[in-house]
């Protein structure tokens, strides 16, 4: 596989490191994001803008298969993207480190006019690493577990046991986290596909589908017998800061937040309902102690600096907190954390990586997975370009089945009947072993 990177970071680096000895790989960089140790690698370098359109020729772009802009310029990587995006037809991949530009790209690609103005994935590095911290922190206890969309979207099974919320209630009266689908439930070893008015009962084993953030909230409301996990503090109230306690605030932990800039904690303040906001320095060992950071089950240090959250983490232990999480900006830094007493050292760039790798290879399959002993099926049904949009509602399927997960193009819908199948959708279906062969036959029918 062809790979042209545009930067010359420590981040693009890191992903021809990884990927050189497989793949051929091109780097582009302007010279402001000049690392010398890419240089190292067996691969080509070419020293220019990666939306140069001259240089983007001389490279052969268009015999390549992924584009990945990832310069410590967002603006200079959007650019760059949409420059290839119009001259090929290759994937592209760009690396964004502020808010308001992955909010603003998300609006294009859910736009009309998404086919003109198209970025294939859009990665927020922060926002990976924060959903990660997220599931460290909160560890589910599903009984199965499958990924699908890159690890967007999730299968989930659980024991329906004494205690558990729901028991005995009928599912369309529970409250499940939004974006999350009960699509089997197995009961006297024999799985079916429920209705809202079915009940859960003890020793059901109930399968859930839905986004991963969602099913992440739902093994923590509902699943976990003892949650060890009651306060957190966090320190540093930057992006991941504050997304990390509007995360944790939903599990109902009881939350701090250390930040040292007193305008940023207003910020804070306005943006959290139930977050302690502490305006102070998250090194000072007195401030810890004053504020008793030593009781916290677990504390996350999460500043710009990867000195500071060595230095918060460390005194952290040393008050006697059990689990202690650690931003770092430089992945060779990870180990060395770890090595001097740092429970989880998590860089941002390891966890961007491995969201690209996912998107390298894509396979193109019919069967997902099989659960529950081969009883039930989940599918992946893909709708050609001249498919008639309509809503699910209106399908006629011959049997029971559920559209739990649509993938259109990089976002993840997990929809209700009135959701519109439109074309190049990719069709994520739950059903039982012997309606399979008939649901397939419907789609390649209807499509």
């Amino acid at each position: 596989m062809k790979i042209v990177i545009y930067g010359a970071n420590e981040t693009s680096c890191l992903i021809a490191a990884k990927l050189y000895e497989d793949h051929d790989i091109i780097v582009i960089d302007d010279g402001t994001d000049s690392n010398n140790e890419i240089q190292k690698l067996d691969i080509e370098y070419v020293q220019g803008s990666g939306s140069n359109i001259a240089i983007l020729e001389s490279i052969g772009i268009k015999d390549a298969d992924i584009f990945i802009a990832c310069s410590d310029n967002d603006e200079a990587n959007i650019v760059a993207c949409l420059t290839v995006t119009n001259m090929t037809k290759l994937k592209t991949v760009c690396f964004v480190s502020k808010k308001e530009n992955v909010e603003s790209l998300s609006l294009v690609r859910g736009s009309k006019y998404q086919r003109e103005l198209m970025i294939d994935y859009i990665l927020w590095p922060e926002e990976l690493m924060t959903q990660e911290i997220f599931r460290i922190i909160t560890v589910p206890n599903a009984i199965d577990v499958e990924n699908f969309a890159n690890g967007k979207a999730r299968l989930l099974e659980y024991r329906v046991v004494e205690g558990t919320k729901f028991i005995n209630k009928k599912i369309k009266d529970c409250s499940f986290p939004e974006d999350t689908l009960i699509v089997g439930i197995t009961r006297d070893n024999t799985l079916f596909i429920p209705n809202g008015d079915m009940e859960l009962l003890l020793n059901d084993k109930v399968i859930f589908m839905g986004s991963s953030y969602s099913l992440d909230i739902l093994a923590n409301k509902f699943f976990q017998d003892k949650n060890d996990v009651k306060q957190v503090t966090i320190i540093g109230g930057g992006n991941v800061g504050l997304m990390l306690a509007q995360n944790l605030e939903k599990v109902n932990m009881k939350i701090k937040i250390i930040e040292f800039n007193y305008d940023r904690c207003v910020e804070l303040t306005e943006n959290l309902k139930n977050t302690l906001v502490i305006n102070g320095d998250g090194a000072n060992y007195g401030l810890l102690e004053e504020e008793r950071v030593g009781e916290s089950d677990v504390v996350v240090s999460v500043t710009n600096n990867d000195e500071k959250n060595l230095l918060c983490s460390l005194l952290a232990k040393q008050m006697g907190v059990p689990k202690v999480i650690t931003r770092v900006s430089k992945n060779a830094n990870a180990n060395i954390f770890e090595k001097v007493g740092i429970d989880v050292a998590i860089s941002q760039d390891a966890a961007a990586i491995d969201d690209i790798e996912n998107h390298l290879i894509k396979t193109e399959v019919e069967i997902l997975a099989t659960v529950e002993r081969g009883q039930g099926k989940v599918l992946e049904i893909s709708i050609p370009f001249d498919f008639k949009t309509d809503m699910i509602m209106n399908l006629k399927l011959p049997c029971k089945a559920i559209i739990a997960i649509i993938q259109r193009r990089n976002r993840i819908i997990i929809p209700r009947g009135t959701t519109q199948i439109m074309p190049f959708d990719n069709l994520i279906v739950f059903t039982t072993q012997n309606n399979s062969d008939s649901i397939l036959n419907y789609f390649k029918r209807c499509i």
